[in-house]
């Protein structure tokens, strides 16, 4: 079984010590490096590996190797692919755990260490390397029952229906007789209904960590601020809720009314009660909370100056 990977790292030297490593075990398939963020991102989405060992603590900041790249991979892949850190330090590493990494490792690699990563990677049986394309279908016939009697029985169904004969019918193999005046009549058990968002209903943004789910209306959330690669979310209440995300993935998942003002802030800005020009900075409603905004998103605040103005408004 064949595991295809990909090596994400600014240093070609240690692209090519991770790779030796690799040529080690003929379960692994070399598809591809990058060494930034832009051609790692575009690499991830045109090989869809199994396994990706990417660089987190880069030689130049210019690469813009970082957690960041996995939070872009979950975005745009149906399959999550599985990200094997690599870095010179373990500072990173609760960060990795928090983004659910396949693994960590330091570098210098062991090779003992890259053995562990390779078995525990045989062990879960990646999902993309079982499908992989076979020459002909093969024909799967049920398994046949036999009662104890020795008649051949009804096979028994896995499938998400199952067919149960009505009662005072005799029993019958699920073949028709051709030499019957009649069939039985089958009842089937239909699944359950999928139940389609409501999309008419405010948003809930689910903060997830370790099973533990947290349920938030969008609408409650005041102004996001980013806490390096995890973010608080600040609520109407006064309440702050740390989310492992970074404020880019939320610039990206969130729509109106929350708009980047700042590097470090998403505010709503149905929670904005004034605007100062003058000194960059917006208050928030209830609270003596001022957040700044930089010049670099000043068409942002414009806009929402202009959001605010268009509705039922009187000026004095």
């Amino acid at each position: 079984m064949k595991y295809s990977y990909i090596i994400i790292d600014d240093n070609a030297d240690q692209v090519a010590a991770t790779k030796a490593l690799a040529d080690g075990y003929a379960g692994l398939l070399f598809v591809g490096s990058a060494d930034n963020y832009e051609d790692a991102l575009d690499l991830i989405l045109d090989k869809k590996p199994d396994l990706i060992f990417l660089e987190t603590t880069p030689d130049t900041a210019e690469s813009g190797l970082s957690y960041h790249l996995m939070d872009a991979a979950y975005r745009f892949l149906k399959q999550e692919p599985r990200f094997v850190i690599t870095s010179k330090d373990g500072s990173t590493a609760l960060n990795a755990l928090r983004r659910n990494a396949f693994d960590f490792l330091i570098k210098p690699v062991a090779p003992r260490d890259f053995r562990q990563v390779v078995f525990k990677l045989e062990k879960v049986a990646m999902p993309t390397a079982v499908a992989l394309p076979i020459l002909s279908d093969p024909v799967i016939q049920p398994a046949t029952v036999v009662d104890s009697a020795g008649e051949e029985a009804m096979p028994e169904d896995s499938v998400k229906a199952k067919a149960i004969k009505k009662q005072g019918k005799p029993e019958k193999p699920d073949v028709p007789d051709q030499g019957a005046d009649h069939e039985d009549e089958l009842v089937v058990e239909e699944a359950l209904p999928e139940i389609a968002p409501d999309t008419t209903k405010p948003l809930i943004i689910c903060v997830k960590s370790y099973g533990d789910y947290r349920f938030i209306n969008a609408d409650d959330i005041c102004y996001l601020q980013a806490d390096n690669n995890s973010t608080d979310l600040h609520l109407a209440n006064g309440e702050m809720i740390t989310a492992f995300k970074t404020l880019k993935h939320f610039e990206n998942v969130l729509k109106s009314p929350f708009v980047r003002i700042h590097n470090s802030y998403i505010v709503n800005i149905d929670y904005v009660s004034r605007i100062h020009t003058g000194n960059s900075v917006c208050y928030i409603k209830n609270t003596t909370t001022k957040l700044p905004f930089s010049k670099s998103y000043k068409e942002n605040v414009d806009a929402i100056l202009h959001s605010i103005t268009k509705g039922n408004y009187l000026e004095i």
